[in-house]
C-alpha cells in the first residue's frame, strides 16, 4: 500500500474571508491535489469572515493546467507551510486562479511558511 510522502505535505490555512471564498478556495486546490486530510467544511452564518480553515494537500508534482478560481466575492488570507517545493507547488497553483500577493514568508531549517493575499482576477 502506498504512502504519501510527508514532504510533498502542505498545510493550508485561510482566514479573514466568508465560508463561500473559503469553499472556492479549498476546492479549486482539491480539483489539482490530493487532500492530506479530511477539512474543516466552510460553514457559518453571515458573519463567518472571522473563522479559519484548514486543510492539508499533497503536492508530490505541480498542478496539470490552471486552477478554476472563479467565485471569489473579497480577499482570503491564505497560509501555506511545508517543504520548500511543496510550498511553491501550491502558491503556483493559486497563481493560476486568483491574484497572489505575498505579504511574509518565514523559513527554518526545512520548512517554509508562506503568507499569500488571493483576490479574483481580473476580468
Amino acid at each position: 500500500m502506498p504512502t504519501n510522502d510527508t514532504s510533498d505535505l502542505v498545510q493550508v490555512v485561510l482566514s479573514d474571508c466568508t465560508s463561500d471564498d473559503a469553499g472556492t478556495v479549498l476546492s479549486a486546490l482539491g480539483s489539482a491535489f490530493a487532500s492530506g486530510r479530511s477539512s474543516d467544511t466552510p460553514g457559518g452564518g453571515p458573519d463567518a469572515g472571522s473563522d479559519t480553515w484548514t486543510e492539508s494537500f499533497v503536492a508530490a508534482s505541480d498542478a496539470s493546467g490552471s486552477l478554476s478560481g472563479t467565485g471569489l466575492k473579497g480577499a482570503v488570507t491564505a497560509e501555506l507551510q511545508g517543504t520548500p517545493v511543496a510550498v511553491d507547488r501550491l502558491r503556483k497553483a493559486l497563481t493560476s486562479a486568483f491574484t497572489v500577493e505575498e505579504q511574509g514568508s518565514a523559513s527554518g531549517d526545512q520548512e517554509v511558511e508562506l503568507q499569500l493575499r488571493l483576490t479574483a482576477r481580473d476580468a
